[in-house]
């Protein structure tokens, strides 16, 4: 079991895993509210990556790795994720439009 301290390389060695083996690797998350943690999980029964947090805001990064996931087993282990990133980052940016000075 190898506790990873970074997201980024979280992310990147979970998906090689899957690509390596996507029919034996699971993705778990469990969160203790007493201790308010989030601990992330993902195995293919040789290799153990965690990433354990207690900041809210990756919350959001734990959303983005499930679609991730859901992408590459809809899609198959050769889909590529970066159309995935793209459009997460478009829907988080939507124009604003309300109430201000009109120049």
């Amino acid at each position: 079991m190898v506790y990873v301290d970074s997201w980024d390389e979280f992310m990147d060695r979970s998906v090689q895993m899957f690509r390596a083996s996507p029919d034996s690797t699971r993705y778990a998350m469990k969160y203790r509210h007493c201790d308010g943690k989030l601990v992330l999980k993902v195995t293919d029964n040789r290799e153990c990556l965690k990433f354990k947090t207690d900041q809210a805001q990756d919350a959001k990064k734990m959303e983005k790795l499930n679609n991730v996931f859901f992408t590459l087993m809809a899609r198959g282990p050769d889909a590529d994720v970066a159309e995935t990133a793209a459009k997460e980052q478009a829907e988080q940016h939507p124009t604003k439009k309300g109430r201000g000075r009109r120049q």
